[in-house]
């Protein structure tokens, strides 16, 4: 592709009198409007995020709240649609406010605003306020605001937080304290309703099982003795009409040998145990049983030896029979007890598994609570430090390193870049009229173009021969979208 500069070259210098009015409109429009536009004044305060006053090794505050995330928050809260009204209203911003809608006010605000924050790694967090009005004292007030909203978000967010802390780990041990209260109460009243079947006794309750198996084995052959010396008696006293000597007295002396035994027995088990203990409790009525024997044997003998109605030989067969009785009524007594203790030892020791299971299962659940209820109680104690060290704003805090002071001189409008602007802007507006104008202008105007469009190439051009007339309207000519044509191209 060829292109023709000197073709472009004339049409530059043919146009270049309607392009200088381009520039010289955008030159002369950024001149007007910078300087029209009024004098800003701009004021700046900084702040610092200082670290906490009390070093976390000794009491670390609940609030852990990164710097960096801290300032996003209060920038977010500070430049709320609320607080830009009220701000631009109390000071009087902008001089026509009450003829402003209220999104134009924080809009004008918000461009009146630049926070900027500076941070990094071993670095000091900064944040920078800075606010631009027309009038030095207001930008001071404005921003002096500003920063007293900033540190009064800052120290009500932490506090606030530390608060919230403190109140929940307040509910969740009141709350972990009643469920420890409902576990021991469930704890007791599982352990009272299965006191006889508890896994805690279960070595006592099989020892027990063992003894009065042992127990039962000797009463059954007492029994069987008794019975075969009572038949003995009998049958003694029908041949002979006379009582074997001594029966009464050898029918006596067990009872009471048994009765001393029981007694020892119970106060063995009165120095292990306590008094409401099932042993000494069974072994105490085994004694209370062997005592009312010993004394019916007793009064028997008495009435049968004051009776003068029978003989001596007969009053003693009715004694010593009596008495034989009584004996084996009360070892078949004994045996029944022992019987049904045996039975109740026996569905003890069946139940105490599935109880020790249950009483498990409770004592873990009040262990679990426990725990969670030892911690609780101590994040409350560090939550109430954290309080403590946010309501003395000795955590970490946000300082003003230095205060926003009423601007001396403008900081604005960069006049000399309005102008550059406009300038600018007319240089542009000059080039888009010479583009568009080649790209509406469809012409041949020069062989180049002939070249490229049908991909010929001419043998020679003709040039073009003015008339009189023309020469003399030159001027009418360049005028023109187009220029008239430089010559006849013959194609070859």
């Amino acid at each position: 592709m060829t292109i023709d500069l000197p073709l472009y070259w004339r049409l530059f210098l043919r146009r270049l009198p309607v392009m200088l009015i381009f520039i010289i409109c955008g030159t002369a429009a950024g001149v007007v409007a910078a300087l029209r536009m009024p004098e800003t004044y701009s004021t700046s305060a900084r702040l610092l995020v200082e670290a906490p006053q009390i070093p976390d090794s000794m009491v670390s505050s609940m609030v852990q709240t990164d710097a960096v995330e801290q300032l996003d928050i209060i920038e977010q809260r500070l430049m709320t649609r609320a607080n830009m009204i009220d701000i631009a209203n109390r000071f009087k911003v902008f001089p026509n406010i009450r003829q402003m809608e209220p999104d134009e006010v924080v809009a004008a605000m918000r461009r009146g605003t630049r926070i900027r924050r500076s941070a990094g790694r071993n670095q000091a967090t900064l944040m920078t306020i800075s606010f631009s009005s027309e009038y030095p004292r207001v930008a001071a007030n404005v921003v002096n605001e500003y920063v007293t909203l900033v540190l009064q978000t800052n120290a009500e967010f932490r506090k606030s937080r530390a608060e919230n802390t403190l109140q929940f780990f307040e509910q969740e041990v009141e709350r972990l304290g009643q469920e420890l209260d409902r576990q021991s109460s469930a704890i007791a009243s599982f352990k009272s309703q299965n006191a006889e079947a508890l896994p805690d006794d279960q070595s006592y309750r099989m020892g027990r099982q063992n003894l009065l198996q042992e127990r039962l084995g000797g009463l059954m052959r007492d029994l069987k003795a008794g019975q075969s010396q009572r038949a003995d008696v009998v049958r003694i006293f029908e041949a002979t009409g006379r009582v074997k000597q001594g029966a009464f007295a050898e029918r006596r002396s067990p009872e009471e040998e048994r009765l001393n035994a029981a007694r020892a027995e119970l106060d063995n088990a009165k120095a292990i145990y306590s008094e409401t203990s099932p042993r000494v409790i069974s072994l105490q009525a085994v004694v209370d049983r062997l005592e009312q024997v010993v004394t019916e044997q007793k009064e028997d003998g008495t009435a049968a030896a004051e009776a003068g109605d029978v003989s001596p030989e007969q009053a003693m067969l009715d004694a010593t029979l009596s008495e034989m009785d009584s004996r084996l009524k009360t070892l078949q007594e004994e045996i029944d007890t022992t019987n049904s203790e045996i039975d109740k030892l026996q569905e003890a020791i069946a139940k105490s598994a599935a109880n020790g299971i249950q009483l498990a299962s409770l004592e873990r659940d009040y262990e679990i609570i426990q725990t969670r209820y030892n911690a609780a109680v101590s994040n409350l104690n560090q939550a109430r430090m954290s309080e403590r060290i946010e309501t003395t704003s000795k955590g970490q805090r946000i300082s003003v390193i230095e205060n926003a002071s009423v601007p001396q001189l403008p900081s604005g409008p960069g006049r000399t870049k309005v102008m550059a602007l406009g300038a600018a802007a007319g240089f542009g507006l000059a080039a888009a009229y010479f583009v568009l104008l080649e790209l509406l202008n469809r012409t041949i105007r020069s062989p180049a173009e002939l070249s490229n469009r049908f991909d010929i190439t001419p043998i020679t051009t003709i040039p073009y021969m003015k008339p009189p007339k023309e020469r003399g309207s030159r001027l009418r000519r360049r005028n023109r979208k187009e220029p008239p044509p430089s010559g006849s191209i013959m194609p070859g």
